[in-house]
């Protein structure tokens, strides 16, 4: 029986949506130990977690269903690649060292099966969003890094998920929605990608928190965003011929441009 390949980002965990976070904790776990039968490698692409900080002897409160899962499937010979996003960005060799993740802090562009695809969770690329890019450049820097650090990390912690409320407030209430191809960024992105003739198979995202599949025009190239585990709970398999996007819960819209 040939082996898939399966795609999941933007749990989120650490805040409350369709259910509390522990309850889709719990889901996450259940959905992991369902397709590790039958997981030729698993990828989840960036915030897994609403705010992530690695010290040196702390690790943060919460979330042990889900680390120690992966553990197990680590352990079990199933690989698994974790993506940094813009909410866990400050992830830094944990998953390697406790639980055997390698953990990729750029997109990366692999072949699987014969098929090219290109993965990243998708903050900060495309045109636009320049404010969050120079953010980004504070956040990984290796000096505001050492001085969060500092903080006791309550206070830390309290600090990244008031940031983080705050900025999920003001996401425009249009972007909840598909924007258009012209508007989309990441979408505008792998436009940009295809011309400089890095043509995958697949460029599979997260972070849009909108499950998308788009084929893209003149070209052999699929949009794959992933959707999110907040309310959609959506993920992307691989069966070494096609890549699709499926719902652990009721059916909620996809975003396509094809005929499925």
């Amino acid at each position: 029986m040939s082996k898939k390949t399966f795609f999941a980002s933007d749990f989120h965990l650490g805040v409350n949506a369709r259910h509390n976070s522990l309850d889709r904790e719990k889901k996450i776990v259940k959905w992991l130990h369902q397709v590790a039968p039958e997981a030729d490698a698993i990828y989840l692409v960036g915030d897994l977690f609403e705010f992530w900080h690695e010290y040196q002897f702390v690790v943060p409160r919460g979330y042990v269903r889900l680390l120690g899962t992966l553990a197990e499937l680590s352990d079990n010979g199933i690989p698994i690649h974790a993506f940094t996003g813009n909410h866990d960005l400050w992830m830094q060799n944990y998953f390697e060292l406790e639980l055997g993740i390698p953990v990729f802090r750029k997109p990366i562009q692999i072949n699987i099966q014969g098929k090219s695809f290109f993965i990243g969770h998708g903050d900060g690329l495309g045109p636009g969003d320049t404010g969050y890019k120079w953010m980004k450049k504070a956040f990984t820097n290796p000096i505001c890094q050492w001085a969060f650090r500092q903080l006791h990390p309550d206070l830390g912690a309290r600090i990244a998920h008031y940031a983080s409320g705050k900025s999920r407030a003001a996401t425009p209430a249009a972007e909840q929605n598909w924007l258009g191809e012209e508007k989309e960024w990441l979408y505008q992105y792998c436009l940009r990608k295809n011309e400089s003739n890095i043509i995958p198979d697949y460029f599979i995202f997260g972070h849009r928190h909108l499950p998308i599949d788009w084929q893209m025009p003149h070209s052999k190239s699929r949009y794959i965003n992933l959707g999110e585990w907040m309310w959609a709970y959506s993920y992307a398999v691989f069966d070494g011929k096609d890549v699709k996007i499926h719902f652990l819960e009721d059916n909620i819209s996809l975003i396509t441009n094809r005929i499925i």
